[in-house]
């Protein structure tokens, strides 16, 4: 998940280096949403596992 926001961002970046405002402005959303997405489960993935020990 976390590779596909970096390519989205890469993709972003190049587009605004060559002048493509729309696209680059829709891979930085894309990148944006990926990346709080992969945070929401990695934080989950951290606490689902301590919640199951202590109980």
């Amino acid at each position: 998940m976390l590779s596909w926001a970096i390519t989205f961002l890469v993709i972003a970046l190049i587009a605004a280096v060559l002048g493509f405002g729309g696209i680059a402005g829709a891979a930085t959303g894309i990148a944006k949403i990926l990346f709080f997405v992969f945070l929401v489960l990695f934080v989950v993935s951290l606490v689902i596992p301590r919640m199951r020990g202590s109980v």
